[in-house]
């Protein structure tokens, strides 16, 4: 099945409410999908939901080239590569979820076929908004991936996280320096991963250390990392 090619639609009359919430977590859409990228876990959904009506209104078709995301507009289009192989694949977001932690986007079952996870149920992505009548991107190379544990504006902050990881078993703990408007910054990350399933568990083994909110990381080319 060919991608499908982003035009300009105009927004469900459902789906785009100012903000919604689900199990006590409130979630504020997005008016404009315009220069959205995000990195994190993907997973995708299927016979169970097959036909059944999505968030805009419309039926879910496990076989087409579909999405569901929290908070991006109903429809838009993105592009999903899969980081660990390099795939990739345009769908169309016309639902909400995945409502699971660290899972950022749920995909149907041929655009989870096309990007080769089907198999493990999950994978670690790069998801970025396309705009309708734009040029696609090249495609992009597997790249290595991190967990970032923390941000700090003092090195000394810094490292104490990464001893304090490094003490309790954590290995691949690494500072990067930064800059941000041109103060230095100062982030530790670990890693890299392989796959989805070790970046679940890596989160789980940060929350019972006391770190929480981790989030899927790479290194930009600007960051050095620190000895």
């Amino acid at each position: 099945m060919p991608d499908p090619v982003p035009v300009a639609e105009r927004l469900s009359s459902r789906g785009n409410p100012a903000f919604y919430e689900v199990y006590g977590t409130r979630y504020v859409v997005q008016r404009q999908a315009h220069g959205y990228v995000e990195r994190g876990v993907a997973s995708w959904y299927g016979p169970d939901f097959h036909e059944k009506s999505t968030s805009s209104g419309e039926a879910y078709d496990m076989y087409g080239l579909t999405a569901a995301h929290k908070t991006l507009p109903l429809p838009c289009y993105v592009e999903v590569t899969n980081l660990s192989n390099g795939r990739r694949v345009t769908v169309r977001v016309n639902d909400r979820g995945p409502f699971k932690a660290n899972r950022i986007i749920d995909l149907s079952y041929t655009a989870a076929l096309k990007l080769g996870m089907l198999r493990d149920g999950t994978a670690l992505v790069e998801v970025r908004a396309l705009d309708p009548g734009g040029t696609l991107p090249p495609p992009a190379a597997p790249a290595a991936v991190y967990a970032q544990a923390g941000a700090f504006a003092s090195q000394d902050n810094a490292r104490q996280l990464k001893d304090r990881l490094a003490a309790s078993g954590f290995t691949g703990v690494t500072v990067y320096q930064a800059s941000r408007q041109g103060s230095p910054l100062y982030r530790v990350r670990v890693g890299p991963i392989a796959d989805a399933a070790t970046f679940d568990a890596l989160v789980q083994r940060l929350e019972a250390e006391g770190v929480h909110h981790a989030w899927l990381s790479a290194p930009g080319e600007a960051e050095q990392a620190l000895p």
